[in-house]
């Protein structure tokens, strides 16, 4: 990965003072399916990065007599339920306006067919550059599909945010066409960072955690979708860098709270990282193992602050998190950093999250659309920018601890 980081707000602030907001063609195409419940993927951002990097170089920009009113962009969202993804439209949605450029937003609910059709209409009523945040996660059948639409099109397509490609198969859909770009982030980054923040956290307060004194923390696992590489990489060093960090200090690992689960994890079945699947499970899980019975779940690791929502909802009914600086407080750790996290934080409810930058993401896409709409390759001036060492076309959106502080 290159040194480094991108000053995102940077290039945002150029371009934005290059080019009249004009709010330009906005149109929310309905999907055919109803909504489905989901809060926060995936997928992956940062708290202070962007101060720090504010001195850094922005990409350059000297597109500024270009004309983007030709600029006919579809952007195709996974689900607009997905309360991360929510926030990365609202930014982009900004940035694209502030150029003057002419989209239209898709919400495909979940339904990789539906995602399919779309892009199809799109590219029948003009679209020229195609925005995408693939339904199947990882699925190289799905994303060489879109792909191919976009190469008998001869336009391009930006990705984002969910993996087009597994790691075993890492630049075969985006090395497969010249006019292709991914912005995302390093998967595994999300996991170490939580699984280091819960270990820290538990060396802090090992005694107040473990509630029925048996000197080890019994945890329940919230996986977000099965198949998708964020919920696998958070799923797994969430576990093993906080059991790093405790084995470091003379602390045992982890313990999963219930032995007959060989996954040591509940998914949601839906794949939608939602707070109603985790706020089911956790309402189960209490009526079994609670201090009543002395084996009281001590330690909620979540993929992402939707599902970390749903938790808190299930603990508060059972007077846990309520924030009243009398009640007890069972540690619960999500990803995403969004706005209803920020606030359970900052009420005393749940302890931390990892930041996935949406304001960030949006920024990058709306820089590669620029160069599109004015004639230039997708990846023109982004040297700055955190770049994949074996993916020339594939750009990282940096992750950062949030607690609060």
């Amino acid at each position: 990965m290159k040194k480094k980081l991108v000053a995102v707000l940077l290039c945002a602030a150029m371009s934005a003072s290059m080019f009249a907001g004009c709010g330009n063609g906005n149109n929310d195409a309905p999907a055919d399916n109803n909504n489905a419940e989901a809060d926060a993927n995936n997928n992956a951002g940062t708290e202070a990065d962007a101060d720090a990097d504010a001195d850094a170089d922005a990409p350059e920009d000297d597109a500024a007599s270009a004309d983007l009113s030709d600029a006919n962009v579809g952007v195709f969202y996974y689900t607009y339920s997905d309360t991360y993804i929510s926030s990365v439209r609202t930014a982009l949605d900004a940035k694209l306006d502030s150029l003057g450029i002419t989209y239209q937003d898709y919400d495909a609910n979940s339904n990789q067919t539906t995602q399919n059709e779309q892009i199809d209409t799109a590219i029948q009523t003009g679209a020229n550059l195609l925005i995408v945040n693939i339904v199947t996660s990882g699925a190289v059948d799905a994303s060489q599909q879109i792909v191919d639409k976009a190469s008998a099109a001869g336009i391009p397509v930006i990705f984002f945010n969910r993996a087009v490609e597994g790691d075993d198969q890492e630049g075969q859909v985006l090395g497969s066409y010249d006019k292709c770009a991914f912005v995302g982030t390093d998967a595994p980054e999300a996991g170490h960072m939580q699984g280091e923040m819960i270990g820290n956290y538990l060396m802090e307060n090992f005694d107040e955690v473990d509630l029925n004194g048996d000197g080890k923390i019994q945890y329940a696992m919230m996986m977000g979708q099965l198949g998708n590489v964020e919920a696998i990489y958070r799923t797994q060093y969430g576990v093993e860098d906080a059991n790093a960090v405790l084995v470091n200090g003379g602390k045992p690992e982890l313990e999963y709270f219930d032995a007959g689960n060989s996954d040591k994890f509940q998914v949601d079945q839906d794949g939608n990282w939602s707070a109603t699947a985790a706020n089911t499970f956790m309402t189960t899980n209490l009526s079994q193992y609670n201090e009543d019975n002395n084996n009281m779940i001590e330690l909620v690791i979540c993929n992402n602050d939707g599902m970390a929502e749903g938790v808190i909802s299930a603990l508060n009914d059972k007077g846990y998190n309520l924030g009243d600086g009398t009640s007890k407080t069972i540690p619960v750790f999500g990803v995403d950093a969004t706005d209803a996290a920020k606030q359970l934080i900052a009420d005393g409810k749940m302890i931390g999250t990892i930041k996935q930058d949406a304001e960030g993401m949006a920024e990058c896409i709306a820089f590669l659309t620029q160069n599109s709409a004015s004639g230039k390759e997708l990846m023109d001036g982004t040297d700055s920018y955190n770049i994949s060492e074996n993916v020339a076309n594939k750009i990282y959106i940096p992750y950062a601890p949030y607690t609060g502080e």
